[in-house]
């Protein structure tokens, strides 16, 4: 499997459970404002993530030019 192939997969990962953690709370299921802000805290995490990702895809394509 390519780096970016792989790449693209954690991203697509990524985005499927910061999709799942968003449906969470928009929903309302958060029986408490420490559920709420525990799930706050996944998404910020993931957010991080993946913009880690989206700087190392990016420095390799640099590295390619």
């Amino acid at each position: 499997m390519s780096d970016y192939k792989l790449l693209a997969h954690v991203s697509k990962e990524i985005d499927k459970l910061r999709q799942e953690q968003n449906i969470f709370v928009v929903s309302g299921r958060a029986d408490n404002h420490a559920e709420y802000r525990h799930v706050c805290g996944i998404i910020r995490g993931l957010n991080y993530a993946q913009t880690i990702i989206n700087d190392l895809v990016q420095k390799m394509e640099k590295s390619d030019d």
